[in-house]
């Protein structure tokens, strides 16, 4: 109960700095994308450093989630953020809600309710064994490395969407290697395990390689094209890190109909919440030329 109650409120955390960071972002030249130029543009505004502020609360929100439940658990949960960011929003801002959002809302939720109560994630271990993270960090930075070079290629809303997804693996990279690094304080080892372990210091890298390329894909396109693919790529990349790194289990099986339905469900929400304009969803300001 105390991961699924951490779990939400990092998702409403990050699903707000996502909202706060996409209006930042959305200001920033297209010859600044890819580039450190583009945080040093984003450092000049309050809007942008609220976000990061927020992004910092789900960070401490995720550890305390992470190092309570299993990661196949606790991921999955954050695809209500955006729902939950809008919800509030709207109350905030005396802002009446179309009967789109409530219909996205709806199918978020009942895509998350579906595709926990089918696959029914859970065990595991608290860390990783042996050398296991070889292979998997060989495998992210190969898919990563595809992710961008593609998305560079590309201009506008797939590029967003590629550069969500890369920040979605990221993420959920961050994620596992957090949960590894917490459970160094289980384990007996105290506070001098827990900072002497490598993973906390590639849980900070992850992060912020994470971050680097989610305001790029802020910056590139819609949020309609950006979130969804976050979204979903975050709990499904980390489910896979979960099953393959942690052990922990997934029914499978006839199990996999509903589960891909909920996936659908969830994508669609996804979709048209991010096009609301509470959520910047809509066309990007008009951008400065470049000089």
């Amino acid at each position: 109960m105390i991961s699924v109650l951490f779990a939400v409120l990092t998702a409403i955390s990050n699903g707000s700095a996502s909202v706060l960071q996409r209006r930042a972002a959305a200001t920033v030249p297209d010859g600044e994308a890819m580039r450190l130029s583009l945080i040093r543009h984003l450092l000049r505004q309050k809007v942008w450093l609220a976000g990061i502020g927020l992004v910092m609360v789900a960070a401490v929100c995720q550890a305390v989630a992470l190092a309570t439940g299993p990661i196949a658990v606790v991921q999955p949960i954050f695809v209500i953020e955006l729902p939950a960011t809008l919800l509030i929003a709207g109350y905030v801002f005396h802002r009446r809600l179309p009967r789109t959002i409530w219909y996205g809302v709806a199918a978020v939720t009942c895509g998350l309710a579906l595709g926990m109560a089918s696959a029914a994630p859970g065990g595991g271990q608290e860390s990783v064994r042996g050398y296991a993270w070889i292979p998997a960090l060989i495998a992210t930075g190969v898919f990563e490395a595809v992710l961008i070079l593609w998305a560079l290629r590309l201009r506008g809303n797939p590029r967003a969407a590629l550069l969500g997804l890369a920040a979605a693996c990221g993420y959920a990279l961050t994620a596992a290697l957090m949960k590894d690094a917490v459970s160094r304080l289980d384990d007996g080892g105290g506070a001098g395990a827990l900072f002497s372990a490598w993973q906390l210091y590639a849980t900070a890298v992850a992060g912020v390689g994470a971050l680097f390329l989610l305001q790029n894909a802020l910056q590139a396109g819609w949020l309609a094209a950006s979130q969804p693919m976050l979204t979903l790529g975050d709990a499904l990349i980390s489910i896979t890190y979960g099953v393959t790194l942690f052990g922990e289990t997934l029914r499978t099986g006839w199990w996999l109909v509903p589960e891909i339905a909920a996936v659908g469900l969830i994508a669609v929400g996804c979709v048209d919440l991010a096009r609301s304009p509470l959520a910047g969803g809509g066309p990007a300001p008009a951008k400065p030329r470049d000089r």
